[in-house]
């Protein structure tokens, strides 16, 4: 076991029921770190002192719904899929350096419950940087995406930057996969879904980011039209995966990021 203990953190608006901390302590110990990983539920007016107090006393920090954007004003660089996703989930402490790793964790997701992307023509809900993040690794996997908001301004900016499409109407049907990325069906808005069973016409699976609750309105409205639904429980698994190996300067592998999550599973049972 290595001595030194990383101080992590997580930052949200509402990271109240996440398992976040769970899930780094899990895998961290796992790689035979230890670990201390905090959650802050900020709002708005909060997150400026919240921001600065974790880079400043933290190793690293990983951030959710809705500062992945907001964070990027406050770092002296921007890498990779964070640069070009235009939203940041995790960020080393030292360097100021941001990172996306929801991308990858989404794509290894989608990959490992056996759902195929390529070709297939697929509809983002919510342009935030979950929506971002989605839309834009689909897009790298050679999916057709169309990416949905309801500001149709910001959508058709955001949808050139991304070189995606911005979709019309999210309630049109004929698309294969629809994914929620809004965050409506959790916390305050739990039982409501983005839209209505009209949306699925046509498609074969839909998923929700959303993991608490564990069955969205989304997701079961799905299962009632017949779709394969997943929600983004083993999302979030293996972005922190990822973001675990940035801290450790440690390369990924995928097939140790699926042996750990199984064994993460069985504990949970």
């Amino acid at each position: 076991m290595n001595e030194k203990t990383l101080r992590l953190g997580l930052v949200g608006k509402d990271v109240s029921k996440s398992t976040s901390p769970a899930i780094h302590t899990f895998i961290l110990h796992e790689l035979g770190v230890r670990c201390e990983y905090e959650s802050f539920s900020v709002t708005q007016d909060g997150f400026d002192c919240a921001a600065r107090r974790l880079l400043g006393d933290f190793d690293a920090f990983n951030i959710t719904i809705p500062y992945k954007r907001d964070i990027m004003e406050y770092l002296n660089d921007i890498e990779g899929d964070a640069f070009d996703f235009g939203a940041v989930n995790t960020v080393i402490s030292a360097t100021g350096k941001g990172y996306n790793t929801d991308g990858v964790g989404f794509l290894l997701m989608l990959e490992t419950a056996g759902i195929q992307v390529k070709n297939k023509k697929i509809l983002v809900l919510g342009a935030g940087g979950s929506g971002r993040s989605s839309a834009a690794a689909l897009k790298k996997a050679g999916a057709d995406v169309f990416l949905y908001r309801r500001n149709r301004e910001k959508l058709e900016e955001i949808c050139i930057q991304l070189g995606v499409v911005a979709a019309d109407d999210p309630e049109s049907g004929g698309y294969d996969i629809l994914i929620n990325c809004t965050g409506v069906g959790m916390h305050d808005t739990e039982g409501v879904s983005p839209v209505t069973a009209k949306a699925f016409l046509g498609a074969t699976v839909a998923i929700d980011l959303i993991y608490t609750p564990e069955k969205s309105e989304f997701l079961r409205l799905a299962q009632e039209c017949g779709l394969q639904i997943l929600n983004g429980a083993a999302m979030l698994f293996y972005q922190a995966y990822y973001s675990d190996c940035l801290y450790l300067n440690m390369k990924p592998d995928s097939k140790q990021a699926k042996l750990l999550y199984e064994k993460y599973l069985a504990q949970q049972a």
